[in-house]
């Protein structure tokens, strides 16, 4: 029987809009090796490295009256020039040119009549460099999983690694009755499956208790920090179609630096530059931020255990942050950061988060729709901004003898939320990806540059 999408990663298609399409993505900027590299190259890269990555040749197939959750089937007319394509920027090739078409090629949904993945190679940037774009759907990957698949066509040397062997062949697609059958089976199966759930965890009394509490308690910060309404601010409007994207690049020793002398996390020093970034870009907007002002970020925490490469799928929880951007001193502002993530893990609000979307188990791909829809709703309550933070390998990585020598990601925009910020380390770099409602935020280059003079201002009370 094919792979079943979870609860959450279908949630994903439900949520779906022209004006919200729900797909991670990524640019990374390549140093072309002297022997050249093409659009042919980059075919015959992934063509050979697409065995690693089963579901990149794999659809979503809808079962019939919406019995069951959709699943993954063999595309029989899969295409691979169709998912690899070629653009090119006019003269000069400047940094704005490639912002502005990543802006316009993200905003456009992906096919879901196709395998949901998009790989673009952008030619005539200066100095002679290329650029790689990815679009891949939420359903299949989350932020962890995206750097893992960006393993898929990069090498740690120069040299690409040989190419695993492909006798690949289409599964035939079953039947609507088929899809429908294996629904009732899995219906008829549960009920023993969850009777020996039960019966092996009845023979450890004590680990069932110690688990209901830390849910429980999990459950309680949760409500707690949700029970507050995010506060108001000119981003969390209805969002339109088209988007604006900017970077910013910073470096990951200064965020040693600063963790070393004022103590906390990378991550901690990564929200309080945010936090900074967030209260000087207000400002420049003419934004009230009185000395006790907030804003809460909604950061999503990658929960998958130790799985192959080729386990796609998404177990995701999440914290919600409320950011200092009325403290003015950023010491200050990175103590209030460390304080209140330590609180949140002590918490086990992670938990809460995670079970609040396991409560779905059982539940009819109809309730899970009305939930998505609902869970969408309350966003603009929620939070005010997302932030997401990817940490990737420190060693310089290569695509067919190009080095790649940046890497940002670009994360979707939800309901209300017409901002969001995605952030990769790699080799030595913390790399911003700025993704934003082109209507709502005109000015998102502001900001991008208000991340790097934050970080720099951080580092300043430790020289």
């Amino acid at each position: 029987m094919p792979d079943r999408l979870s609860h959450l990663d279908v949630s994903f298609l439900h949520l779906e809009s022209q004006s919200m399409p729900l797909h991670v993505g990524g640019v990374a900027i390549f140093e072309a090796p002297a022997s050249g590299f093409d659009y042919d190259t980059l075919v015959d890269l992934i063509r050979s490295r697409i065995p690693l990555v089963p579901r990149y040749r794999q659809k979503v197939r809808w079962v019939p009256g919406g019995v069951g959750n959709p699943v993954w089937v063999d595309d029989s007319d899969f295409d691979i020039s169709y998912h690899v394509r070629r653009a090119a920027l006019p003269r000069p090739g400047s940094e704005q040119q490639l912002k502005d078409f990543v802006a316009r090629v993200q905003s456009r949904p992906l096919d879901r009549s196709r395998p949901l993945w998009e790989i673009y190679l952008i030619e005539g940037l200066t100095g002679g460099r290329i650029a790689i774009m990815t679009k891949t759907h939420h359903a299949m990957v989350d932020g962890i999983s995206a750097i893992d698949m960006g393993q898929v066509i990069l090498d740690p040397t120069p040299e690409s690694a040989p190419a695993p062997p492909d006798d690949w062949a289409p599964a035939r697609e079953p039947t609507g009755a088929e899809l429908v059958g294996g629904v009732f089976g899995e219906w008829l199966r549960k009920p023993s499956a969850v009777a020996e759930s039960v019966r092996i965890e009845a023979s450890n009394v004590q680990a069932i208790a110690m688990r209901a509490a830390g849910v429980a308690g999990g459950l309680l910060a949760y409500a707690v920090t949700t029970a507050k309404a995010a506060p108001e601010t000119p981003w969390n409007v209805e969002i339109g179609q088209q988007r604006r994207f900017a970077m910013a690049r910073t470096d990951l020793d200064d965020y040693k630096r600063i963790r070393k002398t004022h103590g906390g996390t990378i991550n901690d020093v990564v929200l309080a530059t945010v936090a900074g970034a967030l209260r000087a870009w207000m400002q420049t907007r003419g934004e009230n931020v009185a000395s006790g002002s907030t804003l809460r970020a909604m950061v999503p925490v990658s929960v998958r255990g130790e799985t192959p490469a080729s386990a796609l799928g998404n177990r995701v929880s999440t914290f919600f942050v409320d950011l200092p951007v009325g403290e003015n001193n950023p010491v200050i502002r990175l103590s209030q950061v460390t304080y209140s993530m330590t609180g949140l893990k002590e918490s086990g609000q992670s938990i809460g988060a995670e079970a609040l979307i396991g409560l779905g188990g059982f539940a009819p791909p109809t309730l899970v729709a009305l939930g998505a829809r609902a869970a969408a709703a309350l966003s603009k309550r929620l939070f005010n901004v997302i932030v997401t933070n990817v940490p990737g390998p420190q060693i310089p990585l290569y695509a067919a003898g190009a080095r790649m020598l940046e890497m940002y990601p670009v994360v979707p925009l939800v309901t209300n939320q017409a901002l969001t910020i995605g952030l990769a380390s790699y080799n030595g770099g913390v790399f911003y990806g700025i993704n934003a409602d082109r209507d709502a935020i005109p000015d998102v280059d502001v900001l991008a540059t208000c991340i790097e003079e934050s970080l720099a201002e951080l580092l300043e009370t430790v020289r």
